[in-house]
């Protein structure tokens, strides 16, 4: 199985910048252990099954609680497939297959 996740994840009781909290929430990402791509609009995360993503969800919000968000906003998008692996990469490499590379 292979779970893709998209994750945008920020407070909103805060003025300003949100890099600082995003920050501590890649940092949670990060060290999880699985594959994920940071963009400039939301995080991808990938997978062996949803659960993995749910409690990794859990486990940000848990630290925005922690830093004294009272308010986060949550934007979350899956896409669960039974088979398959590495699908950050190679759902890329199978668009550029036919229109060439697709991100400068």
């Amino acid at each position: 199985m292979s779970v893709l996740m998209s994750l945008a994840m920020f407070p909103t009781d805060t003025n300003g910048s949100k890099s600082k909290e995003v920050s501590e929430i890649l940092n949670i990402i990060k060290n999880s252990g699985l594959k994920y791509q940071l963009t400039s609009m939301n995080t991808i995360v990938e997978a062996k099954t949803l659960k993995e993503l749910l409690d990794l969800v859990n486990l940000c919000y848990l630290k925005l609680e922690s830093l004294g968000c009272n308010r986060v906003y949550a934007v979350l998008n899956f896409d669960i497939r039974t088979s398959g692996e590495d699908r950050i990469k190679s759902k890329i490499a199978s668009v550029e297959k036919h229109i060439g590379t697709v991100s400068k």
